[in-house]
């Protein structure tokens, strides 16, 4: 892609105290905004089964993450929206909307009544039907359509106050909030969880998070009134300069569509499954996969956070001094060559007696559907939108055989049938079970190590990882490394997609593709790739997703995209 730029203008030198502390003003607001849209995620395995009809808890689930894809979904819509407000009429306004869309929708999922009976502190509430998962539904929607406007506000805010030379560093604190918000999340999840017993907290406990949102509305809102408008923008509009059709400009015009283009394929589509792969999708392997108690998931995510938030700033601090791209190329070539290792050696530290297990008792699932590895890829995600749409409990042979081993966490191969009179068999050590016989199945992995991972807890909560056997400081390692990638994909992209577009249209640019990079590429992922591990058995087959994206990113980055470290913003 050619350059589009003149030679730097330097139009500050330096940012005094009042702009310091709007700055951190600006992203203390977006860490709330992040938290907000990040509990759902991290509940979703407790209220999901609330609000949808019982019968199938993984089913369930898979709409619950499906709905947390959703959020993301219409984040580009939201971009849409909020950048052509931001461009026309200024950041900070757009900013009060964006955190009271956000945290009031959030809020409100607190207080919502189920698809069956649930309570709120202990006080039966009515059963709405079909109306909890449509009302959930419109409230993800907003969520997403708010911090589709959010990120770019934000990240222009910032940049558009940075002295030329520091765009880096600066807007590296507005990709900590992320993560940042995330860890207060998890935070306050934890600390209610803590204070309850485990059926309380599955009952009702898991909306007192979606009720502190009220709490951080108030302090947003206070926040943002006393933020003021950036100076790049103040003087662009008191020029006379500003775009009167910031979509036109921005999309109909392809001397910049191509940029918006290149933003996405090379770069936002990349970190957006990296980003997931390493905070998101980590943590619902250790939590469904591996088992591992809430406290011992969190907590370790919590400390590989801390971790990550500081690379975030230092590798945002080293693109200022040797550029964007080649860092975020970097992040995304180590992450497709190390996730499948690195997550295997997640398995042998959190859960070893299942990696042993695995190693020891290998169990094949033959089956008359077996199809290729993009058929079985498309096949899972196509079983899982059927679950959505309709979730049903298991119907055929098949269906059962596998629900049975997911709900067990046990890791099968698939194979295609033996013979055609036998469309389905299990195999373990050797031994071959024909059709699904549930008694069968349970003598099968009676005497494999299957069959002693089961742990409860003193608080009633059952899970299969025994935490006397989780090598923590490997685990949090590994984790480190993962938000690591993340760091070097997300630290510099806030600054590099800043320089990219000039100022007049510079939010709405800027917001479509990264949105359509993190709602669309990322925010499914989820989804995607637990669907994926849960149709084919293989409980590292999810990765080649976030695996093929990244790769995508690398080779378009590597080819098309330019640096940008020393474009003038100021145009």
């Amino acid at each position: 892609m050619s350059d589009p730029q003149q030679a730097p203008r330097k139009i500050a030198q330096g940012i005094d105290t009042t702009h310091k502390l709007v700055i951190f003003a600006s992203s203390l607001g977006t860490v709330f905004e992040w938290y907000d849209f990040y509990i759902f995620g991290t509940l979703a395995v407790f209220f999901s089964k609330y609000f949808f009809p019982a019968g199938n808890d993984t089913a369930a689930y898979l709409s619950s993450l499906a709905l947390f894809g959703v959020g993301f979904s219409v984040r580009p819509f939201g971009a849409l929206v909020f950048g052509r407000i931001g461009d026309l009429i200024g950041r900070k306004y757009t900013f009060l909307v964006t955190i009271m869309v956000m945290g009031l929708s959030t809020a409100v999922i607190g207080f919502l009544p189920g698809y069956g009976p649930t309570t709120l502190f202990g006080v039966t509430m009515p059963a709405l039907g079909w109306g909890a998962p449509i009302l959930l539904v419109l409230l993800r929607l907003a969520q997403g359509l708010a911090l589709g406007g959010e990120y770019g506000g934000a990240a222009t805010y910032v940049a558009e106050h940075a002295p030329h030379g520091k765009r880096g560093i600066y807007t590296s604190w507005i990709q900590t909030t992320a993560t940042l918000g995330l860890f207060m999340s998890l935070g306050v999840i934890g600390t209610a969880r803590a204070f309850m017993t485990a059926s309380a907290f599955t009952d009702w406990g898991w909306r007192i998070p979606f009720l502190f949102s009220f709490v951080l509305l108030a302090v947003s809102v206070y926040i943002r009134l006393k933020l003021s408008e950036s100076p790049v923008y103040a003087e662009m509009k008191a020029s006379g300069k500003g775009s009167k059709s910031p979509l036109t400009d921005s999309f109909g015009n392809w001397a910049n569509a191509k940029y918006v283009l290149g933003a996405l394929l090379g770069a936002t589509a990349g970190q957006g499954v990296v980003w997931y792969a390493g905070q998101f999708y980590a943590l619902f392997f250790l939590m469904t996969t591996l088992k591992l108690y809430f406290i011992d998931a969190y907590a370790m995510l919590s400390i590989a956070l801390v971790v990550g938030a500081a690379f975030l700033v230092f590798f945002g601090w080293l693109s200022d001094k040797i550029g964007r791209k080649y860092i975020m190329m970097s992040g995304f070539a180590l992450a497709i060559l190390t996730y499948q290792p690195i997550f295997h050696s997640l398995t042998e530290a959190g859960n070893p007696t299942l990696a042993k297990a695995m190693e020891q008792s290998p169990v094949t699932l033959y089956t008359s559907d077996y199809q290729s590895t993009l058929g079985l890829t498309l096949s899972a995600i196509s079983d899982a939108a059927k679950k959505i749409v309709s979730p049903q409990p298991p119907k055929t042979a098949i269906d059962k055989a596998r629900t049975y081993l997911n709900a067990r966490s046990i890791p099968f191969t698939l194979a295609p049938a033996q013979d055609a009179l036998t469309p389905l068999a299990l195999e373990v050590n050797g031994k071959v079970v024909a059709g699904f016989d549930e008694k069968a199945y349970n003598a099968s992995f009676s005497n494999t190590l299957y069959a002693t991972i089961t742990v409860k807890y003193t608080d009633g909560e059952t899970m299969a990882a025994d935490t006397e056997a989780i090598n923590r400081p490997k685990v949090v390692m590994l984790l480190s490394i993962l938000l690591i990638y993340v760091a070097m994909v997300y630290g510099p992209i806030a600054a590099y997609l800043v320089e990219l577009f000039p100022t007049r249209i510079r939010y709405t640019s800027m917001s479509l593709p990264y949105h359509i990079g993190n709602g669309w590429f990322g925010g499914f992922l989820p989804l995607i790739a637990t669907s994926i591990c849960v149709y084919t058995g293989n409980i590292y087959a999810g990765l080649y997703y976030p695996m093929a994206i990244a790769l995508m990113s690398l080779v378009y980055g590597l080819i098309f995209l330019r640096e940008t470290k020393d474009y003038d913003i100021a145009r």
